[in-house]
């Protein structure tokens, strides 16, 4: 019998490494520091590079509930309407830490302080031990005064920040500066995009072990198979000797739940409940083996979908 022999690429480059989180000895409060890249070649192909750093689950608290799925309710049931139960929630069912969206302070929404997030962060903190993501809401001017303020109440534990957008980004990148943070670039499906990104906030003084890539990976329904394509070119560029791409990738998969796949009854279709949790996951699995580091996710169904698919991949059962 003729052995086929496996073809393999051989990469030069290499992902860099970032420390999410702080322990007592560095200044802060986590259990542990959990580590994320490293990668000498694509997701799970480990007979052509190192997978250094098993790929982490992120769930999804957030501050404010204008919206969240009945699945999602139903799954947490009243652990989601407060931010620290919910943190707890996440925990004892297998995240890896917590991400924690600041939606009160949107100021077309409840428009809370810079001070009032900066002590929901702390709570939350103080309710778990694992490594933060802490993002804004989505509105520029409030989220650099929200930044600022939650940086320097937390300084040394090491937060993930999110975002710097190119439009906006020597704020934010300031506030993660000062207080020892990381923070997370933005950038809208654009490989080019991504790369300048990095380059503005490394010009500003932003050391690359404290940059994590969101590349905006869109949703199964909503544009997967285009942001797949440009997360894997972001990596195989990183692998093939781009520096400035070489910084982990963070995916969020909540938005799977816009898609009306997810989210309505399809007159010939049953199951909304079990099409909405795979809706979720499937979007976190193509995430994953295109490059994805962190996910960002909704659901702990789908959360342990994912789980049970990093472990087989890893070589696991």
């Amino acid at each position: 019998m003729t052995e086929v022999p496996v073809t393999k690429e051989k990469w030069t480059g290499k992902i860099g490494v970032v420390s999410l989180g702080a322990t007592a000895d560095e200044g802060g409060s986590r259990a542990k520091k959990l580590a994320i890249g490293g990668e000498t070649g694509m997701p799970f192909l480990s007979y052509e590079g190192a997978m250094v750093n098993r790929p982490l689950i992120a769930g999804e608290v957030l501050d404010y509930l204008e919206e969240l799925p009945e699945q999602v309710r139903k799954e947490f049931q009243a652990d989601c309407e407060d931010p620290v139960t919910w943190a707890k929630a996440w925990i004892s069912r297998g995240a890896d830490l917590i991400c924690l969206k600041l939606h009160s302070t949107n100021p077309e929404e409840l428009d809370r302080s810079p001070e009032e997030a900066a002590q929901t962060v702390l709570k939350v903190l103080r309710a778990v031990d694992v490594p933060l993501i802490v993002y804004g809401s989505g509105h520029e001017e409030k989220d650099a005064k929200v930044m600022e303020v939650v940086s320097n109440a937390a300084p040394k534990e090491r937060l993930l920040l999110g975002q710097a957008e190119e439009s906006a980004y020597k704020s934010v990148s300031a506030a993660a500066m000062a207080n020892d943070h990381s923070i997370i670039s933005f950038a809208n499906l654009d490989v080019n995009l991504s790369k300048q990104i990095n380059i503005l906030l490394i010009d500003f003084g932003t050391r690359k072990d404290r940059i994590v890539l969101d590349p905006l990976f869109a949703a199964l329904g909503m544009g997967l198979e285009y942001s797949y394509s440009v997360m894997e070119r972001i990596r195989l560029a990183a692998l093939m000797g781009d520096s400035m791409l070489q910084v982990p990738l963070i995916c969020d998969t909540t938005s799977a739940w816009k898609a009306k796949e997810a989210s309505e009854e399809l007159e010939g279709h049953d199951g909304l409940e079990e099409r909405a949790v795979w809706w979720e996951a499937t979007t976190g699995l193509a995430a994953l083996v295109s490059g994805a580091d962190v996910l960002i996710m909704r659901s702990p169904s789908s959360a342990g979908i994912v789980r049970r698919a990093i472990d087989g991949l890893s070589g696991g059962v």
